[in-house]
């Protein structure tokens, strides 16, 4: 808090004293007049009405302003926290990605699912691997790929882009291996996927654009580089 917000406080404080020794004296019934609230802080205290004057307890002024009440003999001590003490700051969320890069994200990400799922099943069952066939699936991801470019605006979403070019990157080199496999040969093992590196990169990678989707938060992933 700074000097000012400390003399406020303080007047504050007096004005509480004043309130307690009035009601001590007789005064008319104290009345409920809403709520006090400090900017930029959660908690409230009621506030209560004598003789057209609004008063606020000295309990609730050291809870919403995180002071400490000690009381010495009839005296009552109100301390405030000093500036650059120990009371934490407010917690701040770190920014999250936008909704419109999520919607465009997570459309990307299943036409490259689906690029590899259908590579998986060409290759397990011996069916052709030929460049117009993988260029068509190809192109839907890229395509959807430049809507999540256009779309992302924030740190968040660039970061997060980036990771999801990689992933569009590296399914991209499996699929122009298998496209070199089979133009050297007709038949592909169909137990190439099994312990194939590339393939565990980009779940990986996947798994873990998915997992930021849902929590709307960046986080680096090594499987993405």
């Amino acid at each position: 808090m700074d000097g000012l917000f400390l003399r406020s406080f303080v007047r504050l404080a007096a004005v509480v004293t004043v309130a307690v020794t009035f009601a001590a004296a007789g005064a008319q019934t104290p009345q409920p007049a809403g709520t006090l609230t400090i900017a930029g802080q959660p908690d409230q205290a009621a506030l209560v009405r004598i003789n057209g004057k609004s008063y606020v307890d000295i309990e609730s002024l050291a809870r919403i302003t995180h002071g400490s009440i000690r009381f010495n003999g009839s005296q009552t001590v109100l301390t405030l926290p000093q500036p650059g003490g120990g009371t934490a700051a407010p917690e701040t969320k770190p920014p999250q990605l936008s909704e419109g890069f999520l919607s465009a994200e997570i459309e990307a990400l299943t036409q490259i699912r689906e690029w590899r799922a259908a590579l998986v099943n060409a290759i397990q069952n011996n069916y052709p691997v030929t460049e117009g066939w993988v260029g068509k699936l190809r192109r839907s991801a890229d395509s959807k790929l430049q809507l999540a470019i256009a779309a992302a605006t924030t740190g968040p979403d660039l970061q997060a882009l980036e990771l999801l070019k990689s992933e569009f990157a590296a399914m991209q080199q499996m699929s122009d291996q298998f496209l070199a496999m089979q133009a050297k040969a007709n038949y592909i093992s169909p137990d190439s996927f099994d312990n194939n590196a590339q393939d565990q990169k980009i779940l990986s990678c996947g798994r873990a654009l998915v997992s930021m989707a849902a929590t709307k938060q960046f986080q680096d992933e090594a499987s993405c580089h």
